[in-house]
């Protein structure tokens, strides 16, 4: 194995497991890479929540239970019991990889601080994807860390919104989709919006436009804030909009090739757009609204975007995307949103960093 490292660690996210059906974007990312990188020889260990995909053979990032003392838990700094298990898992963890001389790169596919914090403490170099815009956590750790942490971003919207920690703007891996499991469907009538049912991903703009554009829509996704479902979702559905449930990769695939457009709606900077690669691996155009890195997902020959929460536009072009070719979606998808294309890239990046010890 020339130019690629011999012994990869990927940290994943400890909050969700990395199975189907995946929880998110990232669960998918950090699940399709994995598998992608030992598909091409590369041995690589995974750390992961609890309930991960035993294929994966993850070990588990979990402290249980979590051990302190009665004066401990009485200090007025307490956290809620959640937050400093995740927090023990990692520093945990880092301490252990810390220990090690057989990892040629460590490679944090989460959203927690420690390994970024901690990545000085490690023989290999660490490679952070940065996944979100700056949160409060996460941003001082990159900010701090040493010349043994190195970044990438799934966008150049988010490379962007961190170059006032990183300097230039980081390097640039996009997410990608399986094209081989993400296969094209015949169409149909109905529109469809996929995701994470909570605000920032606004599926209540979805049913407004589908209303008003006088189309079925069909929804699909975790339910991950219960009170905006109640709320802003559930009141929304009924004859022309109905909820398909939290679907596994196959039978998403199915209902997502079978509809005539999907509907994009962020209401926040989405850093990719995982969903949109998905639509156009199914040869389904996209209808979104054009915030964060969505526009470097999409080409104008099969989606259309129209400006933020602007239901009124989006209705109006409805038609307009449902007729959009979709033979030129899924080559679109295929030469720009490949999982193909984000582990060879990744796999440069670890060639890069592991040195001599990677030829």
């Amino acid at each position: 194995m020339s130019a690629v490292s011999q012994h990869v660690v990927v940290v994943a996210d400890s909050r969700f497991p990395i199975r189907e059906p995946f929880a998110g974007g990232m669960q998918s990312q950090t699940w399709h890479l994995v598998h992608g990188l030992r598909d091409r020889g590369i041995d690589v260990t995974v750390f992961a929540g609890p309930g991960s995909d035993p294929a994966l053979g993850a070990h588990l990032l979990d402290v249980t239970p979590l051990r302190l003392s009665d004066t401990a838990r009485r200090d007025v700094s307490m956290q809620p019991e959640e937050w400093l298990a995740q927090h023990h898992a990692y520093l945990e963890l880092m301490v252990a990889l810390g220990r090690r001389s057989d990892v040629d790169v460590v490679h944090n596919n989460s959203l927690h601080h420690l390994p970024v914090a901690m990545a000085g403490a490690l023989q290999a170099p660490v490679l952070t994807t940065l996944h979100t815009p700056p949160t409060p956590w996460l941003e001082p750790a990159v900010a701090m860390a040493g010349p043994g942490h190195h970044v990438v971003a799934v966008s150049r919207h988010t490379a962007r919104a961190w170059r006032h920690v990183v300097g230039p703007e980081a390097p640039v891996v996009p997410n990608g989709v399986d094209v081989q499991r993400w296969t094209p469907g015949p169409g149909g009538p109905d529109l469809v919006w996929t995701g994470r049912i909570a605000p920032e991903k606004a599926p209540h703009l979805a049913l407004e436009i589908a209303r008003k554009a006088g189309r079925a829509l069909r929804i699909a996704g975790p339910v991950t804030d219960p009170v905006y479902w109640r709320d802003e979702v559930r009141p929304r559905l009924g004859p022309g909009a109905t909820y398909e449930g939290h679907l596994g990769q196959r039978d998403l695939a199915r209902l997502v090739g079978g509809s005539a457009l999907c509907l994009v709606t962020p209401a926040w900077d989405e850093p990719y757009g995982l969903v949109a690669a998905e639509a156009l691996a199914c040869g389904t155009p996209v209808l979104g609204f054009d915030r964060g890195g969505l526009a470097e997902v999409v080409g104008s020959d099969c989606a259309r975007l129209v400006a933020a929460d602007d239901v009124e536009a989006a209705a109006a072009l409805v038609r307009e995307v449902a007729a959009l070719d979709r033979r030129a979606a899924r080559r679109h998808a295929e030469r720009h949103c490949s999982l193909e294309a984000m582990v060879s890239a990744y796999v440069d990046q670890y060639a890069a960093l592991a040195g001599p010890r990677a030829a």
